[in-house]
């Protein structure tokens, strides 16, 4: 697998693809089962220029953002992108993940998105994925590139979430930061940004979920719980030791937990 990071420098190419010169982009595998990451994965950095000038052979892959909804189209797609770049011009994400997607807030909701890039068919995509597209809402995006979704989740900050751990309970979301400290069992916790005020998340991994390092900064998708032992301990098979559980238990009973189904590094400009 590659690892990209792009340079946030302005481009006049078509602005539908600019977003992707705007946020972290990750080559990973197909969607479905959680997959493995490994956290020594080649980083290949690339410029925006590069990225954008080379945007055919992105045509087919598969494709990881994190960027702020701009705008929905309807109940299907949204637009990507973020205000301090390209005047807020986006890219148009449809959602084929067969599971509705909300926007929260638009205009400061920031989400990750997972899909394949594709040149915008109207009649094709919905054809493929079953979808009923409105020719008045989509014939514009006709010709450009386009995400075909197959996971979408929030993007809150760590912060975000230890202050409002209630809003993003059993919900589906992607969180970035850097790995404080690690403890015993693989646990280990994301470090929040004093611009934020929070307290550090605990990160539950699944045996799927790569190894991380001190420092690291990383991505983990899963979801948010309490916890609360008995219903982890029903839920889990965590194959703690005693000493983990009593630990975790002493700290952490009734917060918030995050339980990943991968962990991987984000893409970070040289």
């Amino acid at each position: 697998m590659r690892t990209r990071s792009v340079n946030n420098k302005p481009s006049s190419q078509a602005t539908a693809f600019k977003l992707l010169t705007a946020a972290s982009l990750f080559l990973l595998p197909a969607c479905g089962s959680p997959q493995t990451t490994d956290t020594a994965a080649e980083e290949a950095n690339v410029t925006s220029e590069e990225l954008v000038d080379d945007t055919a052979s992105y045509v087919g892959e598969e494709v990881t953002i994190r960027g702020e909804v701009e705008a929905t189209v309807d109940e299907t797609a949204f637009l990507m992108a973020d205000d301090d770049y390209f005047n807020g011009e986006g890219i148009l994400v449809i959602n084929a993940s067969s599971e509705p997607f909300v926007v929260p807030d638009v205009g400061e909701t920031q989400v990750q998105v997972t899909g394949q890039v594709e040149t915008f068919a109207m009649t094709a995509v919905s054809t493929e994925y079953g979808l009923t597209l409105d020719a008045d809402l989509y014939n514009e995006y006709e010709d450009q590139p386009v995400i075909i979704a197959q996971s979408i989740a929030l993007a809150p900050d760590p912060g975000d979430i230890t202050a409002n751990p209630e809003f993003y309970y059993d919900k589906r979301i992607a969180v970035e930061g850097e790995v404080e400290d690690i403890l015993e069992s693989g646990l280990f916790t994301l470090d929040e940004d004093e611009l934020f005020g929070g307290d550090d998340l605990l990160v539950i991994p699944g045996e799927l979920a790569s190894t991380v390092q001190e420092d690291e900064i990383v991505t983990a998708t899963g979801v948010l719980r309490p916890y609360i032992a008995a219903d982890f301990e029903r839920d889990y098979d965590l194959q703690w030791d005693l000493s983990v559980q009593k630990t975790i238990e002493a700290e952490y009973e009734t917060k918030p937990v995050f339980v990943a189904d991968m962990v991987y590094p984000s893409a970070v400009p040289e």
